[in-house]
């Protein structure tokens, strides 16, 4: 594909995703976003064979911008325990834009928590990037001394559990139906993961020192 081409194509996707934004996608047509990307339909058929292709098209773009802001926080520079803090803040950051209301052209996913089927083809085409990515940050915690490797492990293999039980009392905005405060919900996550990966003796120091502060 030409760098025109390409450009073309990642306009039209571009302009599908406001329209399934702000109409929805069901009452989004072909001719919609021909005239709003200002190209005929001949043109839009050159790479999309129909509406739900651009529509695929639009769910694997957005997958790919919730992973591309967790591979920045793994590429940085920051100690492992850290980028793990800021990875686990992150995953919350982008769930809460999700549930904002449309604003910003920039809002990533809005118009999908009208239909949870359709975010969770989002979350499961983003599933296996972020535990690979995720996996990068406890191998660098293990590698350190910073992070205790037999519950490493253990993270990398539940984490998804944990997550698509928070996204999904989040978006159903059910914390309190099970008996969650949902204004600890973000800071307990935290505190539980970063702690239990923790060495067993800089467990044990924490502890002590937590009874002698008390």
């Amino acid at each position: 594909m030409t760098a025109i081409a390409a450009r073309t194509r990642e306009r039209l996707i571009d302009v599908a995703r406001q329209l399934f934004a702000s109409n929805g996608v069901e009452r989004t047509t072909m001719n919609d976003i021909a005239a709003a990307s200002l190209k005929g339909r001949r043109t839009i058929y050159t790479y999309f064979k129909n509406k739900m292709e651009i529509y695929e098209a639009v769910i694997e773009r957005e997958a790919e911008r919730i992973v591309q802001r967790l591979r920045e926080v793994a590429c940085s520079a920051c100690p492992p325990a850290e980028k793990l803090q800021r990875y686990i803040e992150a995953r919350f950051d982008i769930l809460e834009e999700t549930v904002a209301p449309l604003g910003p052209a920039g809002r990533l996913l809005s118009y999908l928590t009208l239909d949870y089927k359709r975010l969770e083809r989002i979350r499961l085409m983003a599933v296996g990037k972020e535990r690979e990515i995720l996996g990068s940050i406890l191998a660098e915690g293990v590698a350190a001394g910073a992070f205790d490797p037999v519950q490493a492990s253990r993270l990398n293999t539940i984490h998804q559990m944990v997550f698509q039980g928070v996204d999904y009392c989040r978006l159903r905005d059910s914390y309190e139906d099970v008996g969650v405060d949902p204004a600890r919900v973000r800071a307990d996550v935290i505190s539980f993961i970063t702690r239990s990966l923790a060495p067993c003796g800089a467990t044990a120091h924490t502890e002590s020192s937590n009874i002698q502060h008390n």
